[in-house]
């Protein structure tokens, strides 16, 4: 008997990767994708991983992998497959030579995105395979099928999980890695070279594929039947089948999708002559009830099953038979804990001298910094997409100087991260068109917000090799920013005066806050700890407009909790009456 192991979706993932022989992988991290390749470099030996800077890049890489003849794999989060689509939809009228599969992982309830979009209908737009898996196991299992998938019908294939498939937990069995066969690669200018002919006579195959595929998914062992009553009927896929099993009756009967696009519609005809009432459960959007209504199989869906946020077995329960879950009312109430910038965060200083600012407008960018709108700070006007930090703020500068506003000053601010992924091309668009914007970049030396990861400005890569860093102030100085001001965002008198400087600069200049995170485990951090001297204490309440979640008021006095307080000193610099001083040792 094989031994059993209990892993993460995406530990599964990255499991079913080596053992589907895949030889190379890229990515841009992202939650809830993000740990599918911080388990790979376990399995570099016999596969290659890396950090790429955006998510279209890796498409490409991993899609040049495959038409090299070895398989690839490629994750990212949901909305970073906007970023991609462009080489995605292209790759699907190319096609493969060896396997090649896209991990999309999807964020109902937002949990940390901006959106939760379906990302099902992309394959239906792209007109390639979809794969859903349902629990760990199947993320192995059904990996590994989706390479066969690919390379049979010569096609990309989306994998699509969902936050709690990425990050539930089951049991799982291991198997060998296979040693897929690489393909000897010849130039073939015909399949490979996406001219307007080429693509032209590259639909009809892409058609043909499609056709061939949905017959297919009549009999792929990734769709299964589990028959027992008559009454109910359910087709569904991914996690929404773990909860539907919950809910329903012992002997409602189900249609598991694995491979839910093409849909399997002899299959879904033949089990809906074997029940009598049939519902079809999906998280988000009817991506499968409309197209079986349109086939003409009356079902139940999303006239009792919201399309907004993730389901649970008590939220189904609740909406396809009324029921509500037991609760118990208490007489108190749960303390309100708002996400917030850690203790020391490099930030707190910048957001702290641009809330102070008059006139300023800053338009921010996804990443911990995106807190930085939240009160007390209040100090970002815009947040939208990765790189839309400096391109937002364009479009608004233009505005403003098209109508008259020329008092109001905009900030263009990302991350260095993001600065990679996709902040160059704004600097370029902001330089270019003479935007009356000031780049800002917030290098805390680290891609913070999904937990760590490396970038070109860290000096490693995915494997732990070390790299070559980036510097981000050449970039801009090759750009044509002639005065770049770099900063310690914690002292906050430089922080301002690099402020004011960038204002008063008769040249194109750019601000560079640079402190590595606190929760960098190589870096060498100067640790403290923050006091407040009751007695020179006023309870102005100046030092809670920093918004450290160590500092709070108790009998109207400041108080710094010694648990949290690291000894950043800005709550100190902002004390008008010097109450609160650095102890060196905590």
């Amino acid at each position: 008997m094989k031994p059993k192991y209990l892993l993460t979706g995406n530990e599964a993932v990255a499991r079913g990767a080596y053992e589907a022989g895949v030889k190379v992988c890229s990515s841009y991290p992202g939650t809830p994708s993000t740990e599918i390749f911080e388990n790979l470099p376990q399995y570099q030996g016999e596969l290659y991983c890396e950090w790429a800077p955006n998510e279209k890049v890796a498409v490409e890489v991993a899609y040049g992998a495959a038409i090299a003849g070895t398989r690839s794999l490629c994750a990212m989060k949901h909305v970073g497959v906007n970023v991609a689509a462009d080489p995605l939809f292209t790759a699907a009228y190319n096609g493969v030579n060896r396997g090649f599969v896209i991990v999309t992982a999807d964020d109902p309830s937002m949990h940390s995105s901006q959106n939760e979009q379906d990302n099902r209908y992309y394959a239906k737009a792209a007109k390639v395979a979809l794969v859903e898996p349902s629990d760990s196991q199947e993320c192995i299992d059904f990996l590994k099928e989706a390479y066969k998938i690919s390379e049979r019908f010569d096609m990309p294939v989306l994998f699509r999980t969902t936050t709690r498939i990425s990050h539930s937990k089951s049991l799982v069995s291991f198997s060998k890695r296979q040693q897929a066969e690489a393909f000897v690669y010849k130039r073939n200018v015909r399949k490979n070279v996406c001219t307007p002919a080429n693509a032209y006579l590259n639909h009809p195959k892409v058609e043909t594929n499609l056709n061939m595929l949905q017959e297919y998914s009549n009999v792929c062992p990734l769709n299964q039947m589990e028959l027992k009553g008559r009454e109910n009927g359910v087709i569904t896929a991914s996690i929404a089948y773990q909860y539907a099993k919950e809910v329903f009756p012992e002997d409602t009967s189900f249609l598991k999708l694995g491979l839910s696009y093409p849909l399997p519609m002899d299959l879904i005809r033949d089990f809906a002559s074997k029940v009598e009432k049939l519902y079809v459960i999906e998280e988000l959007e009817p991506f499968m009830e409309e197209q079986i209504k349109a086939a003409g199989i009356d079902c139940i869906g999303k006239e009792l099953v919201s399309n907004m946020y993730e389901l649970n077995p008590q939220r189904l329960r609740e909406m396809l038979f009324g029921v509500k879950p037991e609760t118990k009312p208490l007489d108190v109430e749960a303390v309100s804990r708002p996400p917030a910038l850690c203790p020391g965060c490099p930030h707190r200083g910048f957001f702290y001298t641009m809330a102070k600012g008059k006139n300023f407008i800053v338009t921010g960018d996804i990443g911990c910094y995106t807190l930085g709108a939240a009160a007390p700070l209040n100090a970002m006007d815009t947040t939208i997409c990765m790189g839309g930090g400096f391109t937002v703020g364009m479009g608004m500068a233009k505005a403003f100087e098209t109508t008259g506003q020329t008092e109001k000053k905009v900030f263009g601010v990302v991350g260095d991260s993001t600065f990679f992924h996709s902040g160059l091309t704004g600097a370029v668009e902001i330089i270019y068109n003479k935007g009356r914007v000031i780049p800002v970049v917030l290098d805390n030396h680290i891609t913070g917000m999904t937990g760590h990861q490396d970038n070109p400005g860290t000096g490693y890569t995915l494997q732990g090799e070390i790299a070559a860093s980036i510097k981000i102030e050449e970039i801009l100085k090759s750009c044509g920013y002639k005065d770049i001001f770099i900063v310690d965002p914690q002292d906050l008198a430089a922080m301002q005066k690099a402020v004011d400087d960038a204002l008063a600069s008769e040249v194109p200049g750019a601000i560079i806050t640079r402190r590595p995170c606190l929760l960098i485990k190589r870096a060498k951090h100067d640790i403290g700890l923050c006091v407040v001297d009751a007695a020179k204490c006023i309870g102005c309440k100046k030092c809670l407009s920093v918004a450290c979640p160590a500092v709070t008021i108790k009998n109207k006095k400041c108080a710094i909790d010694p648990t949290q307080c690291v000894g950043c000193t800005v709550c100190a610099q902002v004390c008008p009456v010097g109450a609160i001083s650095r102890k060196e040792d905590k």
